[in-house]
């Protein structure tokens, strides 16, 4: 799959006026990294394992997919107990005044949020909404500290917070917790058959299940995961991976906590929202609850999504899967507007947190820079942009061996991704 550095794969483009995206060129040895024109996409530029490649092509690939960094490939020879080992001792402790307050500031926040909107006019609504989605995100971030047992020493006190948490979001707590443990436990793993897909984060689109869509299977697919409608794909995964008990164990689905989740989603759906209803109409549902929570997965998705999602980030089958590679350089640090990372709890702040998962959130920040001076130069950085953005939506959807990702589109282009590429911006 490799191709060494003196033999790098090099993708031209054709003129403009020939219509075509991009054009195969022979492999040029010892030669230089060889750029596409800006006016075309740049993930679709390059055919390389781009960890390999010097610091100065990495560099300028990494402004034009709008990271400020993209690392070298880390050595075979490290673990992760070994990056787990550099960090401060004191990241891993727990204080409980810190964890109690982040559940105030998102009482607090939510509170505040819910007043903002009932006295807005509409045509503030949409940033009254958006404020509150963000708030709303704080309750998901106490649950995933509940279940990664780094809230607390106390796991029954874990496990009450966490499902109350979670609550308000509709969502069941231990069966979250199930599936996300599978999600730290095989990032960025491949398989073949994505029914039995280990990594529930964004897994690539394989080509295998791609041909047996029908039309309409492919118009839902396409608009969903290949626009900014991907911001709110974690709906989908909401419903489809943690409501369904044929995708648990035997062993997992008795489990008293699964069903205590699952009866508080359903107090919070057929008694809390009805109550909500009662006093304010469906309307009310839609304004309190519903844009709310919408504004929740737009924070989910966008999270994820960039974590996990780069032109230069493999998915790996198994036999070639490294986990210290997978967890450092396989997940993206990326800054967010302060506030935004206030209310979500530092959620934002990842490669820590995929290193070790017992991290409790308000010493991500501290982790993180151990971990820059440590190990920076094989993790990749961003702030949040437009440029990165254009590329996640429009050009990283379908597995490919060599590239990592293909676009939808990547045999023939179609508008729906061609508009996309010409209105989307391509700030930094």
């Amino acid at each position: 799959m490799a191709l060494m550095a003196s033999n790098r794969l090099v993708r031209g483009v054709s003129s403009p006026a020939a219509g075509s995206r991009v054009a195969a060129r022979p492999l040029l040895p010892n030669r230089r990294l060889v750029q596409a024109p800006k006016t075309v996409p740049a993930a679709a530029a390059i055919d390389v394992p781009i960890a390999q490649l010097p610091a100065s092509e990495r560099k300028q690939l990494a402004e034009e997919w709008g990271y400020k960094s993209i690392g070298s490939e880390l050595p075979d020879g490290v673990s992760l107990t070994d990056i787990v080992k550099s960090m401060p001792a004191d990241v891993f402790q727990l204080n409980m005044a810190k964890a109690w307050g982040a559940v105030v500031t998102t009482l607090v926040s939510v509170s505040a949020s819910l007043y903002l909107i009932s006295v807005s006019p509409w045509y503030l609504l949409p940033f009254a909404w958006f404020i509150a989605g963000t708030a709303f995100t704080g309750f998901f971030v106490i649950g995933h500290d509940c279940g990664h047992r780094s809230f607390s020493e106390n796991k029954l006190l874990e496990d009450i917070v966490g499902t109350l948490a979670f609550m308000p979001l509709i969502y069941p707590f231990e069966p979250w917790r199930i599936k996300h443990n599978q999600h730290h436990a095989q990032t960025n793993k491949l398989v073949e058959d994505t029914a039995l897909v280990e990594d529930t984060a964004w897994h690539p689109v394989m080509p295998s299940e791609m041909e047996k869509w029908s039309p309409t299977q492919k118009t839902i697919y396409k608009t969903f995961l290949g626009s900014p409608l991907k911001l709110w794909a974690s709906v989908g995964h909401w419903w489809i991976w943690h409501f369904d008990l044929a995708k648990y164990t035997e062993k997992q689905k008795p489990r008293v906590l699964v069903l205590v989740s699952l009866a508080a989603c359903a107090v919070a759906a057929f008694v809390g929202l009805p109550i909500l209803g009662y006093y304010t109409g469906l309307a009310g549902v839609a304004k309190y609850w519903l844009m709310p929570w919408l504004g929740y997965h737009f924070w989910m998705s966008t999270f994820t999504v960039v974590h996990h999602t780069a032109p230069h980030i493999p998915f790996k089958p198994a036999e070639e899967w490294n986990a210290a590679k997978a967890q450092l350089s396989g997940t993206v640090d990326c800054e967010y507007p302060r506030w935004v990372e206030f209310l979500c709890h530092d959620i934002s702040v990842h490669v820590p947190h995929h290193v070790n998962s017992k991290i409790p959130w308000y010493n991500l920040r501290k982790a993180n820079e151990s971990l820059k001076q440590n190990w920076g130069e094989y993790m990749t950085s961003c702030t949040f942009n437009w440029r990165m953005m254009k590329t996640i939506f429009t050009e990283l959807h379908v597995y490919d061996e060599k590239k990592n990702y293909v676009p939808f589109d990547q045999a023939q282009p179609e508008p729906f991704f061609e508009v996309q590429r010409k209105v989307i911006p391509n700030t930094p």
